[in-house]
């Protein structure tokens, strides 16, 4: 099991919303940003979040869109929160962006972490225009990059404008609090150790498979150990893109955001496709807000 460095959460949050240029993770790694004046998501890039489940057109097609569109997108997959020990160039996995007409996927993976801090391990990162994240466990995707080389890259490849994307596990571990980390099982919400995400969703907590698995009151044991947190539960087939700090519901299900100003008795609401939130402000935008 690999050691690492693990700071109380709630420190480093404290410190990441006092340097909105620069942030700073549980590992201590500091990472170049384009931040900006931004709360939560990044000034520049977007970020697609999904919840598992099937991904329809309406995500896909946005996601190569912001990548640059299938002509110009060079699009990273990186399927490390799989169980396999390999994943080769043509796997299966990287044929919903071939269908769709992309022409240059690559894939990219390593358990080990001196791999993923390497100048050759990264290079196509530095080309990308997009990455994705397909499911699995989220443990391994820290285990691997969180830290080194590889998760700078992901850091910069945002600030130069482009996307970073994911499904289930690998939506979760773009948050700042990582749920679900647990490497005994997913059934356990908050794994002491297992709680670090990539950090590229600021002061967040991300659930997903959130009603088709009847997890929609999870969460809320994590937003009271840490009542600074923003929480946001994904339905499968549903995508939050976030651009700045403004979230836009995408896919057929519902988006459910804890901890926020619209207060009710569970302590949680839900957002349709089409809705758009305010992930600093924590309240609904009108339909149509830009």
């Amino acid at each position: 099991m690999i050691q690492r460095l693990v700071f109380p959460a709630a420190v480093v949050f404290a410190v990441a919303a006092c340097a909105p240029s620069r942030t700073v993770t549980h590992a201590g790694t500091v990472l170049e940003s384009a931040r900006g004046p931004t709360a939560v998501g990044p000034s520049r890039g977007a970020m697609v979040l999904v919840g598992g489940g099937r991904i329809g057109p309406e995500i896909i097609d946005r996601f190569i869109a912001l990548a640059g569109g299938p002509e110009k997108a060079r699009i990273v997959v990186i399927p490390t929160a799989g169980e396999g020990e390999a994943f080769p160039q043509d796997w299966p996995g990287t044929r919903v962006f071939r269908n769709a007409g992309v022409k240059h996927v690559t894939v990219l993976h390593t358990r080990d972490r001196s791999v993923a801090d390497s100048e050759a391990f990264v290079a196509p990162l530095r080309k990308a225009t997009g990455v994705w994240f397909p499911g699995g466990r989220q443990w391994r995707l820290v285990d691997s990059y969180l830290g080194t080389r590889t998760h700078r890259e992901l850091d910069r490849l945002l600030a130069r404008g482009g996307v970073i994307g994911g499904t289930s596990a690998g939506a979760s571990v773009q948050a700042s609090y990582m749920v679900r980390g647990a490497r005994s099982g997913n059934t356990i919400v908050m794994a002491p150790g297992y709680e670090t995400g990539f950090g590229f969703l600021r002061n967040a907590a991300v659930d997903q498979h959130l009603l088709a698995r009847n997890r929609q009151d999870d969460l809320l044991q994590v937003i009271s150990a840490y009542p600074q947190l923003l929480g946001i539960g994904l339905d499968e087939g549903t995508a939050v893109i976030v651009r700045g700090d403004t979230a836009e519901v995408v896919g057929g299900g519902r988006v459910a955001f804890y901890n926020t100003d619209r207060a009710n008795p569970r302590r949680y609401f839900f957002l349709g496709p089409g809705d758009r939130f305010d992930l600093a402000a924590r309240r609904v935008l009108p339909r149509g807000t830009r």
